[in-house]
């Protein structure tokens, strides 16, 4: 038989014809679309490879492919060596077996021209590992709203999976009413060796689920027992936001505000233990707002009122709001009143003040996350749960406290400034604190 032509007649058996519409010809062999036979063919073999001799005065039908995938049985007939020598090839002849360089280049030249990939299923059963990592995230990874919040994380885990010759997954998972869940029913977490787990809230069956499986998972961030430990990779936030209140003390701050809930997800907790652990017997918690006010303006005349020089904020959004309150007052940051963001975040809204704050680092939660996840993936390990250092940030809104009664409320307001200062410190802290007055 010779080289077919589009258009031509082809025997594929003894008892079938077809007419052949030859798609393309590269490297010995012809691609061709569905042909036009009549019988079962038709219904059986959407698709034919035809290998083409060396003479090319000759052809071969090698396979006929229905609906499904390429195998490498496939491969070895095409390439003429056995499926044995086409799983070495693929997997790096791992056995020390040694196979021709000629035999080698002939399979990868056929799986290059085929487009043939290893089906991962089928070697994660014959190895135990396909080398990808699943990333699972309980809110939208690439939101408008807060996308430095997750970016970072991402960064980290992507050059350390890299440099590890990992592959990643991002896993979305399926719920009700938009909520994710990371066992919703279709979940294709399997397909992964591992998976990183990251949000700013975790659900909590779930994660006793992970604990209680055989599912290697490192977590990032901080998280309580679950039915067991729980790996992970966060920030010590705790000792960060007491070194921010003690920095408050050594400028002489006395009285401060705190702005966030203290619970009930792991960082809020933290936080808040860091703050609260850190006051001792001579600071004093002025005011604690746990949830959102009804405006900025609100928040400053509670500030005001209860005499706080130094607010502390979960949020750096809120931090905004109140400093261009502030402003609008002719109130300005340190000069009047200090204030404190607990994490480095991306500049919210349109404000370019440098807070006092300090760093979490992102980028190498995710480098290490990813490599407790590696080592978990490839043998036993043991439960890890790190947490690394978040240095501060000196910023531009933390100075040295003044005096409650110089605070000025410059608002057209509804308050009197005389009411404002009427509400401030005892003579006797206010004559304590006078030496540190500004001149």
């Amino acid at each position: 038989m010779f080289l077919v032509m589009a258009g031509s007649r082809v025997k594929i058996t003894r008892s079938y014809t077809a007419i052949v519409p030859v798609c393309h010809f590269t490297s010995g062999f012809l691609f061709c679309q569905r042909p036009a036979v009549s019988g079962p063919l038709d219904k059986c073999f959407p698709k034919l490879i035809i290998r083409i001799s060396h003479t090319y005065n000759q052809m071969e039908i090698v396979n006929m492919l229905g609906t499904r995938r390429l195998t490498q049985h496939d491969i070895a007939k095409l390439a003429g060596v056995s499926q044995a020598t086409v799983s070495l090839v693929l997997n790096g002849s791992e056995t020390g077996v040694r196979i021709p360089l000629e035999t080698r280049a002939r399979v990868q030249q056929v799986i290059r021209d085929t487009g043939y990939v290893a089906d991962p299923i089928a070697r994660r059963m014959a190895k135990g590992c396909n080398r990808i990592l699943g990333v699972f995230t309980y809110e939208p990874a690439f939101p408008v709203a807060h996308a430095d919040f997750f970016t970072p994380f991402l960064f980290g885990i992507e050059e350390e999976a890299q440099a590890r010759s990992y592959d990643l997954l991002l896993l979305t998972g399926n719920g009700v009413a938009g909520q994710r869940k990371l066992f919703a029913d279709g979940n294709r977490l399997r397909i992964a060796d591992g998976c990183i787990v990251l949000g700013k809230a975790f659900d909590r069956a779930e994660l006793e689920q992970l604990v209680q499986g055989d599912f290697p998972f490192v977590a990032i961030g901080r998280r309580d027992d679950a039915g067991g430990p729980v790996p992970y990779v966060g920030g010590d936030y705790i000792n960060a936001t007491a070194k921010m209140v003690d920095q408050a003390r050594a400028l002489g701050h006395r009285r401060l505000a705190y702005v966030g809930p203290s619970g009930p997800v792991e960082s809020l907790v933290d936080r808040w233990k860091g703050f609260t652990g850190a006051l001792g017997k001579d600071l004093q918690l002025a005011l604690h707002i746990t949830a959102p006010v009804e405006s900025p303006g609100v928040l400053l005349d509670a500030v005001l009122a209860r005499a706080a020089t130094a607010v502390f904020f979960f949020e750096l959004a809120e931090a905004v709001q109140f400093e261009s309150e502030a402003n609008a007052r002719g109130l300005r940051f340190p000069d009047d009143i200090s204030v404190v963001v607990l994490g480095s975040h991306l500049p919210a809204g349109h404000s370019r003040t440098r807070f006092a704050s300090y760093d979490i680092p992102r980028a190498e939660m995710g480098r290490q996350a990813t490599a407790m996840l590696v080592r978990r993936v490839e043998g036993a390990q043991e439960v890890q749960q790190i947490l690394l250092p978040c240095e501060p940030i000196q910023g531009e809104t933390l100075g040295t406290a003044k005096v409650a009664a110089q605070i000025k409320n410059t608002r057209p307001a509804p308050q009197p400034p005389a009411k404002t200062k009427g509400a401030k410190a005892s003579p006797s802290t206010a004559s304590k604190r006078t030496p540190r007055k500004k001149a």
